[in-house]
């Protein structure tokens, strides 16, 4: 009897400090994986409201026009050749193959000597709801020169040539954004361009009748006068043996791509000023040719500009929640050596709540950069993280320094990942850099620290 009551007055045995330390870390880890779900549905949401943007913005562009491939003037001429085949022919009452002569028509191809293209192009913002869309209106002068066609190089007799139905060919790809009639000059004679290029291979575009006027066109200066809508982005083809192409537009944020850079250009606040000098060289394909117009290698060598808004805040949302689990970690990992050094208890639903409130910051940043900019979006989402995680972490730690010290890595974290977030190209670096100092401060703070020792100074309380 004597042996229950020691039994019942004993007190309750329980793990070593080391181990509960242990669970602690592990339970830590699991409401951390846990958190990942909300950061998944916000990452769906985001996904989604970036689709309805660019819904809204090809329904926008569909009417005002697309973006603009320009390729031309080209130089088309038709030809007959002959060829021999075999047909079904009916011989004294029996029908044999016999070989036969038949003519048909094809056309060859000839590419400027020099070709300019000078203009400027004044982009303007669309809203569809709260979605907005990058379109321009462009003005552009095509000037240059062909050299006579030689159809020798090409294995073609002047007899086959069919000179009288030469015509100039001058692709488009979205003909929508051409608002007026377009004429094209050769010295001193007009021609009106009608829809349609001619050549297969060149889907869309605009062409003008010659005629004649192709055997003679050395030296002899051509122009073209062009007013188009588009959105997006605008490029060229180096068609010419030497191109030059001058661009100038009011938008401050230009991207230049394709196979070639500007030689010159001039990006301020106000605009820009770009100068391609391109020769034939780059390219794959002849200066002319009785094959195929060649539309897959003409696709290869093009260039230009895009006038895509340099600030997309969906993109940068979707990166902010790429790191999502990396701060939710480094939060933790501070109330858990709040709870550790200074024998505090924390409940892990508090360790929830203030993970959640994190969560929130992403879909508060998502749905206030729709509205604001995606400065003034972040700011005030990370301002309001911030102040509900430092509130509600001065009665989890019971102590104003404490409270102090989560307040002020909230805000190293989130003006970590805003700098992050601007240098896209450095992202990586800055991040393994950010990752160093943070271990190696853990580490000093912690240097002293005896785990093992942790049982015995519970047991000498």
């Amino acid at each position: 009897m004597n042996d229950d009551i020691a039994s019942a007055s004993s007190p309750k045995k329980t793990a070593p400090l080391s181990q509960q330390v242990l669970l602690k870390v592990l339970g830590i880890i699991v409401i951390a994986l846990v958190l990942l779900i909300p950061l998944s549905f916000i990452d769906s949401t985001m996904r989604e409201r970036l689709g309805r943007r660019n819904e809204a913005v090809a329904d926008i562009t569909s009417s005002w026009g697309k973006e603009q491939v320009l390729l031309g003037p080209i130089l088309v001429i038709p030809y007959r050749y002959s060829f021999k085949t075999f047909k079904d022919t009916v011989v004294k009452g029996e029908i044999k193959k016999m070989e036969v002569l038949e003519t048909a028509t094809s056309r060859a191809w000839f590419l400027p000597d020099e070709l300019v293209i000078e203009g400027d192009v004044q982009p303007e913002k669309l809203h569809r709801g709260i979605y907005e869309a990058v379109v321009y209106r462009g003005q552009l002068k095509l000037s240059g020169h062909f050299a006579t066609p030689d159809f020798r190089k090409i294995k073609i007799e002047d007899t086959q040539v069919l000179w009288e139905d030469a015509f100039i060919a001058v692709g488009v790809s979205d003909l929508r954004g051409t608002g007026e009639a377009l004429q094209f000059h050769s010295g001193d004679k007009a021609f009106r361009m009608a829809p349609g290029t001619g050549l297969d291979g060149l889907a869309t575009g605009v062409h003008a009748r010659i005629g004649n006027l192709s055997k003679s066109l050395s030296g002899r200066p051509f122009s073209l006068d062009m007013r188009f809508k588009g959105s997006g982005s605008l490029h060229f083809a180096p068609l010419g043996i030497q191109n030059t192409i001058k661009l100038a537009s009011p938008w401050p944020d230009p991207s230049f791509k394709g196979q070639f850079l500007p030689a010159e250009r001039s990006v301020t606040a106000r605009g820009f000023d770009a100068l391609w000098k391109v020769s034939y060289y780059g390219r794959s394909y002849p200066q002319s040719s009785a094959a195929a117009y060649p539309a897959d290698q003409v696709a290869g060598s093009l260039f230009g500009v895009s006038f895509y808004n340099a600030v997309d805040s969906y993109r940068k949302v979707e990166r902010a929640i790429k790191y999502g689990i990396l701060f939710l970690t480094l939060v933790f990992a501070v109330f858990f050596l709040f709870e550790t050094l200074a024998a505090l208890r924390i409940h892990p639903v508090q360790y929830i709540l203030i993970g959640a409130a994190m969560c929130l910051f992403y879909l508060a940043l998502l749905s206030l950069s729709e509205f604001l900019s995606f400065g003034g979006a972040y700011l005030t989402a990370s301002i309001a993280a911030v102040l509900v995680i430092t509130l509600y972490s001065r009665a989890v730690l019971h102590s104003g320094d404490r409270t102090l010290v989560v307040g002020a890595e909230l805000g190293a974290i989130y003006g970590f990942l805003y700098v992050s977030l601007q240098l896209q190209d450095y992202s990586l670096l800055l991040g393994t850099v950010g990752l160093f100092a943070l271990l190696s401060a853990i580490m000093y703070t912690t240097r002293d620290l005896d785990w093992y020792s942790l049982d015995a100074r519970r047991s000498g309380r």
